[in-house]
Order: C-alpha cells, then structure tokens, then sequence
C-alpha cells in the first residue's frame, strides 16, 4: 500500500498541474455565483518548483481573489500537488477590451432572446443563470422537500409566497433552486438573478460613476428578482436603504422577490429590523442537511452523470458509493467534489481507488465532516467564558477586556473550523483577513509565555468540542 502511494506520488510529481480539474473543484466548491464573477476567468500560466503563476484582466480582480478567496484556492491546488507553497498573479490588462467587446455582444444577445436583465460592467458581464440546474435534475429527499414544492409552487403561479426566502447551509442545493425557478419563470417573466455581493458591488460601482438612476432602473425594472446569499448584504447602511427602497417598489408593482441565505432573517447580522421584518413577511424554508438516503440517491445520480461525460472510462464500486455517502455529510457540494477527486485518480492512474486509498485522497473532506463547529458556536462560547457581550466582542472597540477575547475566538475559528482566513474575518464584522492572521500569531506567542492563558484556551477549547459532540448525540 505505501509502496503504491509513494509511486502516485513520484508520478504526480512530474506532471504540472491539470487547471481545469482545478477550475472544476473551484466550481463545485464556492458555487457557480463565485466562479462565474470571479474564478472562471483565471488563466494558468506556468507552474515552478514550488508555486504557480496565474493570469488575471486586471488589478480589481487579482485584489478582489487574493482577499476572499485565495487560502480556499491554495488548499484545492495542493491536493495535486502538495508541493506548491503559494500562488502569484500576473496582470493581462492588456486582454480587457477584446473580452468586454466579446462579452457586450454576448450579453446582448442573451437579453434580447431570454429575457435576462444584465448590469454592464467595466470587466465581466454577469448571466447567473445555468441552463444545467433545472427543477427535473434536483434531487429531492426529506431534508428538501418543502423548499423544492414551494420553489415549483411560485415557478407556476407569480407572487404565490413573496417573497419566498429559502436558507441552509452551503452547499444543500439552495442556488441550485434559485437557478431551477429562474430557468422556468424567464420563459414569461423578465428575470434577474443576482448574488447579494455582486449587488453590492454595483451599487457602489453606480455611486462611484454617478449612475444611480440608471441602477434603480435596472433593479426596479423587472417581473422575478432573485438574491442568493442575502446574509451577505450587511453594514452600509446607504446600500440597506436603497435595497430596502427597491424590495417595496417590486412588491407594489407585483414583482416576485426570490432569496437565500444560510441563516434565517432573525439571525441575519448588521441588517436593518425592518428589512429582516420583509423577509420574514412571506414563506420561510429550512433546507436541512441531508440524510443519507439523499446523499446516495445524489451519488447515483452524479457517477451516471460523470459516465456519460466520461464515456464510461471509470467505475466506482458500490462499496466506495455508500462510503461517501455515509462519511462526507457536510453538504452536497462536498459530495461532489469528492467524486470529482475519485474520477480523477481513477482517470490518471488507470484504476479505481480502495477504501484505504480514498481515506487518503478525501482526507480533508473526511477530517470536515467529524468537525462540524461552527464559529458562532465559537464565539458564544468565548463570551461567556469571559464574561462579555457578544455584540462589544465583534465592536470595533479596541478595549483590553475586549481585545483578548476576540483574539482567542479568532484563533480558535482558525484551528476549530476550515474556513479560510476571510471568511473568519467576515464572521468577525467583515475584519481583513490580515487581523486574523495578527489574532492567531498573537495568541500562539502568548500562549508560550502565559501557562493560565495558555490553559484558559485549551479548556475553552475542549468545553466546545464537548458540547458539540453532545448536539451531535
């Protein structure tokens, strides 16, 4: 067994590294709202002995991946290659006006056929909707039932629940229903179908170009608007308020309003009352995590799926199947990446893998799912160890009896959880990632010269393992 490893390995040593099994990991990883505005168009260049070099159109973009994204896209390279230690960035701004010509035409064909509203942009144009994800091909079991009945209900009969407001966790097939009822109502209906990120961009885009009108007009301007992630649609009160301004103005003309989110709207954090009083105003859904019964009615689904687009080159034993299925429980897109992984060891080493090999390809998936704390978690435990107020921990204020604290929730987010550094920095009042990296290092050097601190962490430490190990019974 190892002899067959440390050959893989020697093997996999002298290939460079195949991007496009990486853009699709990307894809299935931060979701088809992400990759399309942001990762799609990110060139390979050339890979060195221990880095790669990617392209990018422009500084925006580089800056906008780097900040967000870029610790999640490491850790996807270097399941191919364990080696490489960083990723750079070279900047073609040279490609920008032969794409933007080429994506204007686009576009504009696209709109005037499917009656799909578009915002025009310096660099991307923005079509989220993917002809791929329909209502036939969403898989149903317990955990999603509801939300798929109630999704079909309001893609037959406009305004049937408004607005509906779909939430779970990542990777439980909200999009996917988003996309299935946005597919179905542009058939009559004009439809926009945007992520709460990018309709932040552009607001502030419209501000900075003295197009506000022209925004309001394209928002305000539409049969179906569909949001996904709202729960990042937080601070900035002036684009709260034009958001709050354009959710009425759809409603009194009868537009229907479609979200998601993870979080219900009493939980959504840094937004307005009166804007979480809207969403709750219509039918509420909780997708659940998915039971096993899903989990392998989707992995059957996926190999005849992967067959087809593989010419049946690949088999996956049933016992590797109901593996998966039993094991990675953390969301459906984990799923998938994992039979993405399995496909490609199969594919380039010519045979499919064992049991005791998958536990070594999946390792960080199967690691994923026995974690299941989350930083919420984190953070509720650490107040009230210190005895602190949950809203002051995540203040902008630089206390001493406030600072401590929000270093060691920081820490404990970084080695507790798997999220990367900015979406730590995000749970923490959208801090930069650069903060965090500050809190971690901090509370690792005092950990070696304070024992009761060091002592305070391991036991704060343990008490939310333990009781999530008790939510788990």
């Amino acid at each position: 067994m190892k002899n067959i490893l440390n050959q893989n390995s020697k093997e996999n040593l002298t290939k460079k590294i195949d991007w496009n099994v990486v853009q699709l990991e990307m894809k299935n990883k931060f979701g088809l709202d992400i990759y399309e505005s942001w990762l799609r168009k990110i060139d390979f260049v050339d890979e060195f002995s221990n880095y790669i070099l990617l392209s990018v159109s422009t500084r925006f973009i580089r800056d906008w991946i780097t900040s967000r994204y870029l610790d999640q896209i490491l850790q996807i390279v270097k399941i191919y290659k364990k080696d490489l230690r960083r990723i750079e960035f070279l900047v073609a701004e040279n490609k920008n006006h032969k794409d933007m010509q080429i994506l204007e035409k686009n576009d504009d064909e696209i709109s005037k056929n499917h009656k799909i509203s578009f915002i025009k942009d310096s660099f991307l144009q923005y079509n989220r909707i993917d002809q791929n994800k329909k209502f036939e091909n969403f898989i149903t079991g317990s955990s999603n039932k509801l939300a798929f009945e109630a999704s079909k209900k309001v893609s037959e009969n406009l305004a049937h629940y408004n607005p509906l407001y779909l939430y779970g966790g990542v990777g439980m097939g909200k999009s996917h229903l988003l996309n299935a009822m946005g597919l179905k109502l542009k058939e009559k209906n004009k439809v926009m179908f945007i992520s709460a990120e990018r309709f932040m961009y552009q607001f502030v885009k419209s501000i900075k170009s003295n197009e506000m009108v022209k925004f309001k007009d394209y928002f305000r301007n539409t049969d179906v608007l569909l949001i996904d992630d709202i729960q990042f649609m937080n601070g900035k009160e002036a684009m709260q308020e034009e958001f709050f301004h354009t959710f009425n103005a759809l409603l009194d003309k009868g537009s229907q309003i479609i979200l998601s989110s993870d979080r219900p709207p009493n939980k959504l954090s840094r937004i307005q009352e009166r804007i979480k009083s809207r969403f709750s105003g219509g039918l509420v859904v909780d997708i659940q995590n998915s039971d096993y019964d899903l989990r392998y009615k989707i992995v059957k689904s996926k190999i005849q799926d992967l067959k087809i687009l593989h010419s049946n080159q690949f088999e996956i034993s049933e016992e590797v199947q109901k593996f998966i299925s039993s094991e990675i429980k953390t969301s459906i897109r984990e799923l998938v990446g994992a039979l993405n992984r399995i496909v490609s060891y199969s594919r380039i080493y010519n045979k499919a893998p064992s049991i005791s090999e998958l536990k070594i390809i999946l390792k960080d998936l199967l690691n994923l799912a026995e974690n299941k704390v989350n930083i919420d978690q984190i953070q509720t435990s650490v107040c009230q160890f210190f005895k602190i107020n949950k809203t002051e921990m995540l203040s902008a204020r630089r206390s001493r009896y406030l600072v401590r604290p929000r270093q060691t929730a920081i820490y404990l987010a970084k080695i507790l959880t798997s999220k990367s550094l900015p979406e730590i920095g995000r749970a923490f009042s959208n801090r930069d990632h650069t903060t965090v990296i500050h809190s971690v290092k901090t509370i690792e050097k005092l950990k070696k010269q304070d024992n009761e601190l060091s002592i305070n962490i391991d036991t704060l430490k343990n008490k939310i393992l333990y009781k999530n190990s008790q939510n788990e019974v």
